[in-house]
């Protein structure tokens, strides 16, 4: 078999394999060998805030003094005001003390924070707002790719040079095809720590999804690995028996990062449970080298319309850990960071007004966090459009001054090198001169 052939072999009997939701360990051991020693990448991490988080208790409008009328027990106290007030950043704006973690990041301008973002689209349907937001087609429920699906085609390979690339799915084809070597490992340029793929990782550049590094697959010594092995381990000489032969070889050959053994450096403290871990997880992939340009995490528990909370409560919880997480995130990265960028977002925001249950509801604009050694940070970006009743969005919330799109533009284009900004956003003008300047 020359290699050309085993090369398809191995691509297309993996897939196959995933396909029939059988446990890749043993495939993905030897990937991850097979990168070792790749140039450091430039890499994406995104955190989406599922549930619509309450930006303006995230990053508070302190100076506004419509933000205090419209909450009488939950907002967020202007900074000097006692235990639990806010952390003045610019005299206007605040953030929320169960943030503190990442208030030094502010400081060293290294974190930036975009207000008043959000999608053009009214809808204030958790589903249909973060299919919209992963699909970067704000009012088009027909789009199949997620945005960072074809961010990762659009970046694909500097090996491309000279080929036809105008048809991302033919060009993604060529890549399953073998037409490139398994030096470049496409599944792995873009990486999910969640149990299944979201929308915004969906498309024809292969990614995955890995709920717990540790427990990812069919581990070698286990008498089931064995069980697996024997099973595809055939004389049959088709295309999953070879994949799996070139894997067993690869695994005796090369030992694969060992998630059990990681140690966070830099004094990193992930907070407990899933979100901790995730990132913990994402930072031993790019410290590995083994090739992850776009890695993604969520956190769950936004939906805030009963008993939000102030300095303390529901709100406040989920707020430390988020920025527990990316601190520890950030200090375990240490000077890789200048080759990261961390960006959160979240479906909408909510209510500026407090509403009977001591909660917000369904809003519209919201804040997203920027972090990392390219961002110029130390301000607050976008046009603050005010919180006097004429000029909430429908007399109820903070309007949309800077579109999404603008925002996950900039950072491609600028971080990762993306050029083909109407094939990542269809149908959407991505104009610079919209761009906040969060990049350096």
């Amino acid at each position: 078999m020359n290699g050309i052939e085993r090369r398809i072999f191995v691509k297309e009997g993996a897939l196959a394999l995933m396909a029939l939701g059988l446990p890749p360990d043993f495939l993905l051991q030897p990937l991850l060998a097979g990168t070792q020693g790749l140039d450091r990448k430039k890499t994406l991490i995104c955190i989406f805030q599922r549930g619509a988080v309450d930006g303006l208790s995230m990053v508070v409008p302190f100076g506004e003094r419509g933000y205090y009328d419209s909450r009488r027990t939950i907002a967020i106290q202007a900074p000097g005001s006692g235990d639990g007030s806010a952390l003045d950043l610019d005299g206007f704006f605040g953030l929320h003390p169960a943030l503190t973690p990442l208030e030094e990041l502010y400081r060293r301008s290294e974190m930036a924070i975009v207000h008043a973002v959000g999608s053009p689209h009214p809808t204030r349907s958790h589903f249909d707002a973060q299919d919209f937001m992963e699909t970067g087609t704000p009012g088009v429920k027909s789009t199949r790719e997620g945005w960072l699906n074809r961010v990762l085609q659009d970046t694909e390979c500097a090996e491309c040079e000279g080929r036809t690339l105008q048809n991302a799915a033919a060009h993604a084809a060529d890549h399953a095809a073998g037409q490139l070597s398994m030096a470049t490992v496409s599944s792995l340029r873009g990486v999910s720590m969640t149990s299944a793929l979201p929308r915004v990782m969906q498309g024809n550049h292969p990614a995955l999804a890995i709920p717990n590094l540790s427990e990812f697959g069919v581990h070698r010594d286990d008498e089931v690995g064995s069980a697996f092995r024997r099973l595809y381990r055939t004389e049959r000489g088709d295309a999953v028996s070879a994949a799996a032969e070139e894997a067993f070889e690869a695994v005796r050959a090369l030992e694969a990062i060992d998630p059990g053994s990681y140690e966070p450096t830099g004094g990193a403290q992930y907070p407990n449970g899933d979100f901790g871990r995730s990132l913990r997880e994402i930072a031993q992939l790019v410290k590995a080298d083994v090739g992850v340009e776009i890695a993604f995490a969520d956190l769950g528990g936004w939906d805030t319309h009963v008993r939000q909370g102030g300095a303390q409560g529901q709100l406040a919880g989920r707020l430390g850990q988020l920025g527990e997480g990316i601190r520890a995130l950030y200090d375990d990265l240490g000077d890789r960071m200048e080759d990261v960028v961390i960006l959160t977002m979240s479906e909408f925001g909510r209510t500026v007004a407090e509403n009977g249950s001591g909660g917000t509801d369904h809003g519209h604009a919201n804040c997203m966090l920027a972090l990392g050694g390219s961002v110029k940070g130390g301000r607050i970006l976008g046009d603050w459009p005010g919180l006097e009743r004429e000029l909430l969005y429908q007399g109820r919330d903070l309007a949309v001054t800077t579109d999404f799109r603008d925002v996950f533009s900039e950072v491609v284009s600028g971080h990762l090198g993306a050029a083909h900004l109407d094939r990542i956003f269809p149908g959407y003008d991505g104009d610079p001169a919209r761009y906040r300047g969060i990049l350096g």
